[in-house]
């Protein structure tokens, strides 16, 4: 095994299968996983087993499977010889393969309740940072955010790194997005969670992301931008300039800004995972949802009538911590310190952040080449 088999390791496959995934015993488990992904499905089928809840693995190739929905589609019992749900879960190292096939089986699952479980960046960190804390606190902490920020209308954001950045949100026209790690019957959840997301209506300033990046291609590239902060300067919702001392991170930033629409803020998220402590060298939605403020820059998380525009690539530029001023308010939002809220979570809010365009180019650099379809 590549990784190490540590205490928080298990905790958190116990995590994924008991709060996550709430799997009952009566539930059958079909998982599936790129080449990548095969120790992490492993640990949860050697999980499944002790609880003798009845489970199938299939391999599938990333981005490209013709075979995948015939095998899944076998997979499938009769209605009446299941007492309990059907849960899908994949797991990828680098790439989110098959949306559109895992919905048709969602379709074909009327008779029973099924859920699709989605894991990007199945390695160590995964399990052993991100599966720290439970979807309850998770979605507390996102509440705390959300109940403040859909009532605003201007925000000023600092962290300790340098990023000073002037917002103006549109609540009614742009839609929230948030990720807290629960999911319903009949749905989709991606994970890692721990994020709340939007477009910003106006955006000006200085970002310096000194976490990490992440970007919608394969690269090998270390992710981790302590030792090599990007500063980039913002102008009327895009980038007009941007400094990193690093060549290869360089280049990523330079082929997603020159992409049409690379420069325009298409996110503002914040995340809220307070599992994640340190950044990790993988290309990776882990560092996402440290707790902290990110911008993506290039496609956006809207509908595409509201946007108005495409782009091919998105590229997240990430801060560990930072603080969000409201409107008036007195005291700003401590992003490393959230006060979980007693409240519900609002309602109707969308919870998935990654799109699966079937038209990803492939990228001009040697270690690259489209993500997600």
């Amino acid at each position: 095994m590549n990784f190490q088999l540590n205490q928080q390791v298990c905790d958190g496959v116990e995590l994924l299968i008991n709060d996550y995934a709430k799997i009952s015993i009566d539930d059958l488990v079909i998982m599936a996983c790129t080449e990548d992904s095969v120790e992490s499905v492993a640990l949860v089928s050697e999980s499944l087993k002790l609880k003798r809840i009845k489970h199938h693995v299939t391999m599938m190739s990333p981005l490209n499977d013709e075979a995948l929905l015939y095998e899944l589609t076998c997979l499938l019992p009769n209605a009446a010889d299941l007492q309990g749900d059907i849960v899908f879960m994949t797991f990828e190292k680098n790439t989110m393969s098959h949306n559109n096939i895992f919905r048709r089986i969602v379709m074909n699952c009327h008779e029973k309740k099924c859920r699709v479980i989605r894991v990007i960046s199945a390695c160590y960190d995964f399990f052993a940072q991100s599966l720290a804390v439970t979807p309850e606190i998770l979605s507390r902490k996102n509440t705390t955010i959300l109940e403040k920020l859909m009532k605003a209308k201007e925000l000023v954001i600092t962290t300790k790194s340098g990023t000073n950045l002037k917002v103006t949100l549109d609540n009614n026209r742009y839609r929230w997005i948030s990720n807290r790690g629960i999911i319903k019957d009949n749905s989709f959840m991606m994970l890692p969670a721990g994020e709340v997301a939007t477009f910003p209506a106006s955006i000006n300033g200085v970002l310096v992301a000194e976490f990490a990046f992440n970007v919608n291609v394969l690269t090998d590239v270390d992710a981790r931008l302590a030792n090599n902060p990007v500063s980039v300067t913002i102008e009327d919702g895009q980038a007009v300039d941007f400094q990193c001392k690093n060549k290869q991170v360089t280049e990523i930033i330079n082929y997603c800004f020159n992409n049409e629409n690379g420069k325009l803020v298409g996110e503002l998220g914040f995340g809220t995972n307070i599992g994640i402590k340190q950044a990790v060298s993988l290309n990776s939605h882990i560092n996402e949802r440290v707790p902290g403020i990110h911008l993506g820059f290039g496609d956006h998380n809207q509908l595409p009538e509201v946007a108005k525009y495409s782009c091919s690539s998105h590229l997240d530029l990430i801060c560990q911590g930072g603080e969000i001023w409201i409107d008036s308010d007195h005291l700003p939002i401590d992003l490393q310190n959230i006060k979980p809220s007693i409240n519900q979570h609002p309602e109707n809010l969308y919870t998935e952040d990654l799109k699966s365009p079937a038209d990803q180019q492939r990228m001009e650099l040697d270690d690259c080449c489209g993500l997600i379809k």
